[in-house]
């Protein structure tokens, strides 16, 4: 089966000058000659595929100058191709504690979460370079960093930004409800969608927050992922206070947090990591999971043939001034009775 390639003119009324290609079958171009009539002469076949062929040099430049004036050109739109990936919504932590180290070594202290987080993300936003990724950050307000794009380089530059902390409040709930936001904005039934929290503690999410975030989940269910980047001495999400009333959101956030995503009846996986290798594996395991069918659209830009269509032009005007600047004229020389000699 053939496919028609779709052409498209930005100034369609200048085809009309199409119709001057027939002027060089019609007109002779040659200089006149005093040489005697020719048409006696036998048929010379070179000669005349060479003045069929100027003729036709004539007409395809004014064609191919006519379509340029036209404006051709093959419009964009958009192809769409299956992949494996997923739509997901990077959400960053960027609070003041994120330049903290993960532990001291003998040599002072050691790599900050932030940076660990950055070198480890900017790895699986590469490797994923077919997913449809956002990013936001968050301290005490969240902030959308990039939308849900497949451009890694975007992606990486995005990611870069958590290395510039915010101020010491964690607003997660507002910052999970934007990221929510952002997949419902650009919704697809067939993709895997997904947020991934990278945060090295928790705060506490108000009752009005925590309805929205539940509505929003029971319009479109998402996986979440929390990537607990664990300080030394911080508690772990899954510890229970031996005193019940020190239970609390306010007392133990972390644990709380955690509590509060089990509770929402989505597929959730928590991550506690004390190390960059801890990082590694979680951000491992994540890519693992979110291996599912992807439908990608991409935008096709516009494609300008106006400049191929000047150059045929060209090409075919230099054949002629070539053909023009090879004529001779020839003179015809008579003798007179005298014997001398005279030109006609």
């Amino acid at each position: 089966m053939t496919t028609l390639i779709p052409v498209a003119f930005d100034r369609p009324l200048a085809l009309l000058l199409i119709l001057a290609g027939i002027v060089p079958w019609l007109c002779d171009p040659r200089r006149r000659s005093l040489a005697p009539y020719l048409g006696i002469v036998p048929t010379d076949r070179l000669s005349r595929w060479v003045e069929r062929g100027l003729r036709l040099a004539g007409t395809l430049a004014i064609v191919a100058l006519s379509t340029a004036l036209a404006g051709i050109h093959l419009p964009g739109g958009e192809k769409v191709r299956i992949t494996q990936g997923a739509h997901l919504v990077l959400l960053l932590d960027r609070s003041l504690s994120m330049n903290d180290a993960f532990e001291r070594t003998q040599d002072g202290p050691g790599i900050s979460k932030a940076t660990a987080a950055k070198q480890l993300l900017n790895n699986f936003a590469m490797q994923r370079d077919k997913d449809q990724v956002g990013v936001i950050a968050f301290s005490t307000m969240p902030m959308p960093v990039l939308p849900l794009t497949a451009h890694p380089q975007a992606v990486n530059a995005a990611i870069n930004a958590i290395d510039h902390p915010g101020l010491a409040r964690t607003d997660i709930g507002r910052a999970l409800l934007l990221a929510l936001n952002m997949l419902d904005a650009d919704y697809d039934p067939t993709a895997s969608r997904a947020v991934i929290l990278v945060s090295d503690g928790a705060g506490v999410i108000g009752r009005e927050v925590q309805d929205q975030i539940r509505s929003s989940l029971l319009r479109q269910p998402v996986q979440l992922y929390w990537l607990f980047l664990r300080s030394p001495g911080t508690p772990s999400i899954y510890e229970q206070p031996v005193d019940r009333r020190r239970d609390t959101p306010q007392s133990m956030p972390e644990r709380h947090l955690n509590l509060f995503f089990e509770s929402l009846g989505i597929p959730y996986l928590a991550f506690e990591a004390e190390n960059p290798e801890d990082v590694a594996q979680a951000l491992e395991k994540i890519d693992e999971q979110e291996q599912q069918p992807l439908r990608v659209v991409e935008a096709v830009p516009r494609t300008d043939l106006s400049l191929w269509a000047s150059l045929i032009a060209l090409l075919c005007l230099l054949i002629l001034l070539v053909a023009h600047l090879s004529e001779r004229s020839f003179t015809l020389i008579m003798r007179s009775p005298s014997g001398r000699p005279h030109h006609g």
